[in-house]
């Protein structure tokens, strides 16, 4: 059994950051979706794929909880964690480390539900493809 998970080190650009040399708060979830493309790859179900069997996944939840600041030129970890869940939706929960002080930065969550590309319909069931992933990934949660 394993936990999917991921991790993303990123070092924070000039274009990422206010005019105090900050990392502007919106770019945290750029950072996430950055990771959880990643994790994705990772583990064979990237947006790409999930698009071939007729879905879009978009974000309908998001929580950001900012500890401490990360500033131009540090580089931060992006850790991921993939729930597993019941119900048809796809739940992520991350943490922002700073590697420069080793600080927790932020924790966040983004919640995820499945709509037809076709007619944009949400479905109200995990589809077939991605109950036969999760199948498949063997894993335990965190």
């Amino acid at each position: 059994m394993k936990i999917l998970k991921s991790s993303l080190d990123i070092t924070v650009r000039f274009s990422e950051t206010d005019p105090m040399g900050v990392v502007w708060h919106g770019n945290y979830l750029k950072y996430f979706e950055d990771a959880r493309e990643k994790l994705a790859d990772d583990y064979g179900m990237s947006h790409y794929e999930v698009y071939n069997y007729g879905y879009f996944t978009p974000i309908v939840k998001t929580e950001l909880n900012y500890k401490s600041s990360i500033f131009f030129g540090e580089k931060v970890r992006v850790n991921v964690i993939l729930e597993r869940h019941n119900a048809a939706k796809i739940v992520f929960k991350y943490e922002v480390i700073n590697l420069s002080n080793g600080k927790l930065a932020t924790i966040g969550m983004t919640t995820q539900v499945f709509m037809h590309v076709k007619d944009r319909a949400l479905e109200l069931v995990k589809p077939d493809f991605y109950q036969s992933w999760e199948e498949k990934q063997n894993w335990i949660e965190a």
